[in-house]
């Protein structure tokens, strides 16, 4: 099947939505190499049929929305490697295509929407920034780090852009001036630690951003712990919007020594409390594979 006909803010008003999982765990699970400071991008750059090919697995278990490989491609990152402008622009838009390649394996009655990663600044420094925020630079700073990617983004066609792991509000801001106007829909989803963004922002007023932004068509939170989803959530809830909610799968990142602390009993996630209290768009980022989607399109499909 083709990718979906429908715009997602169509689709979001009538039923929930599956998101896929995390793109860098199932790279690893395929073999691939993504040490170094370009993370899943080195991927992309160098072997994209193991992105297409991770995309594909998620679609087979279930996913309807697949989130490129876009999260940690800059044009600073590649041009430290002599990278050109036009060939990160390049990159960009293959993540996209991409993307779509594997969208339209869906079989008959599958739709799968492509939304396009636009990851943090703080992704680009490759240091955990994205889980601090707070990185000195201005509101237009942040936009003109932004607008050359989104760009190049949009030039592929994708149906939603995902301003996605944002942890402040600055940055949020910055975002959605970057986007205002450009015709394509987006989400806006916050990482967050309790009732605040990681950068220590109220998070009812980090979500009210995006409460007047027509662009915006769902706001929430990923790259989380899955005990918080539930009150950001009823918060994201309150700007009358659908909610977005991707957390991982409860582990912790240690950003000094590169390596995930897994929680000693994960817990199952609430899925039908957290659709109750508005989420629409659900699924799973970091260390959140194939299985895991899978058992959570059982537990949407009855609030379908």
């Amino acid at each position: 099947m083709a990718r979906a006909t429908t715009p997602l803010a169509a689709e979001l008003a009538r039923r929930p939505v599956l998101l896929d999982g995390g793109l860098s765990n199932q790279l690893a699970d395929q073999g691939c190499d993504l040490s170094g400071e370009l993370w899943s991008a080195r991927v992309l750059d160098e072997a994209p049929d193991q992105i297409e090919a991770a995309h594909t697995a998620y679609v087979r278990a279930g996913a309807e929305v697949l989130i490129t490989a876009s999260y940690q491609v800059s044009h600073e990152g590649f041009g430290r490697r002599g990278r050109t402008a036009a060939q990160v622009d390049r990159l960009l838009r293959r993540s996209v295509e991409l993307a779509d390649r594997a969208a339209r394996t869906a079989p008959p009655g599958h739709p799968v929407w492509v939304a396009a990663s636009v990851g943090p600044y703080g992704a680009v420094l490759a240091d955990g920034s994205e889980y601090r925020g707070r990185y000195g630079l201005t509101v237009a700073e942040l936009a003109a780090f932004h607008r050359p990617r989104v760009t190049a983004l949009l030039a592929a066609r994708p149906d939603v852009l995902a301003l996605e792991t944002v942890p402040d509000t600055d940055e949020a801001e910055a975002l959605l001036r970057v986007v205002a106007d450009s015709g394509t829909p987006a989400w806006l989803s916050y990482t967050v630690e309790g009732d605040r963004t990681r950068a220590g922002q109220p998070l009812a007023e980090a979500f009210a951003l995006a409460a007047q932004a027509p662009e915006v068509i769902a706001v929430g939170v990923n790259c989380c712990d899955p005990h918080d989803v539930e009150g950001a959530v009823r918060l994201a809830a309150a700007c009358g919007k659908p909610v977005v909610a991707y957390p991982n799968d409860g582990s912790v990142w240690d950003a000094a020594t590169g390596l995930w602390h897994a929680p000693a009993a994960p817990e199952p996630w609430p899925v039908a409390t957290w659709h109750r209290a508005g989420a629409r768009l659900v699924g799973g980022c970091c260390r959140v594979g194939p299985a895991a989607v899978a058992a959570l399109a059982g537990e949407l499909r009855p609030a379908q």
